[in-house]
């Protein structure tokens, strides 16, 4: 499975707001992860949108974490920022042109590989992705002034 780079863009985001601890401008995470400042428009509006960000305009404004870091779950933003979770033509039933769905065990088994993922993702929090000796080194390179 492969995630889109929407949701590889919105994990990123969290992840620097997380270690930021204050408000960022969109250009410092731009800067930070080497990625176009016009990409990550649209990520943070989306993720603002689902209230995991807030922005705020004019002076003195940015972008800041719109709730605690331990609130927000990873398989919950995955879920929410993949735009195809069909990872196989099978599981659309709107579009299924496959010549033997009902009967193939494929698509059971790959529902279950889909779900092990999810859950796996669920167990972890935006908190444990930037706490302890890995959060530290992620700092040290997204943040070297702090």
């Amino acid at each position: 499975m492969r995630l889109s780079l929407f949701s590889d863009y919105s994990l990123r985001v969290l992840m620097f707001a997380a270690l930021k601890g204050e408000t960022f401008s969109l250009s410092e995470a731009a800067e930070a992860y080497d990625i176009s400042r016009h990409h990550l428009v649209k990520v943070v509006n989306f993720l603002a949108k689902l209230g995991y960000l807030e922005t705020r305009r004019g002076r003195g404004g940015g972008i800041v974490l719109g709730m605690p870091p331990e609130d927000i779950r990873i398989g919950m933003v995955v879920r929410r920022t993949e735009d195809t979770p069909f990872i196989v033509e099978c599981f659309d039933k709107q579009h299924n042109t496959c010549a033997i769905n009902g009967s193939c065990r494929l698509k059971g088994a790959l529902a279950q590989a889909v779900n092990a993922f999810y859950e796996t993702l669920d167990r972890y929090t935006l908190r444990d992705l930037v706490t302890g000796p890995a959060g530290k080194d992620i700092k040290a390179r997204l943040l070297p002034q702090q």
